[in-house]
């Protein structure tokens, strides 16, 4: 199953990119064997419409454009939290049931189109608190590495 990432805005070089690209990296690494590829990031810009529900509606068409078929996961802090076990178990059924991908999506400043969101297979949060759209995308992609270590029984992982 390939993995993805759409995310509203690009995000400068510097220790956060190095810090989501290494553990994509790992995550890559790890999870090629387990049938779990992709681990990529596609940035799109943050609108310039006027209002911010016309931002969150340019943002959620340009999420929808850059993802590959499959499942949609949306970044979204009214969303359901997991442990990173039931996170680990959600991506292994989605895998086991031939799902050929899923794409997690991070919205822009304005937050992500209610419509993306009511459409997405999971609203997923990591906190009720608003995070930046870099810290977001660290921790989704250490959680992800997280998830490969699990399934594949290395130390990295562990969480009880």
């Amino acid at each position: 199953m390939r993995i993805a990432i759409g995310a509203i805005g690009r995000m400068k070089a510097g220790p956060e990119r190095e810090l989501v690209s290494r553990y994509l990296d790992r995550a890559a690494s790890t999870g090629k064997p387990l049938a779990l590829t992709g681990f990529e990031v596609s940035e799109s810009a943050e609108s310039r419409a006027g209002s911010a529900a016309a931002r969150k509606l340019d943002e959620a068409r340009a999420l929808r454009a850059g993802a590959p078929d499959g499942l949609v996961v949306v970044l979204d802090e009214r969303g359901k939290t997991l442990n990173s076990d039931a996170f680990t178990e959600t991506l292994l059924r989605w895998r086991d049931a031939g799902r050929p991908a899923v794409t997690f999506m991070i919205g822009g400043a304005d937050g992500l189109d209610p419509a993306l969101v009511a459409e997405a297979d999971l609203a997923l949060s990591f906190s009720p608190m608003v995070w930046p759209h870099q810290l977001v995308r660290i921790m989704l992609a250490e959680q992800l590495y997280r998830a490969t270590t699990i399934l594949s029984g290395h130390p990295y992982h562990r969480g009880g």
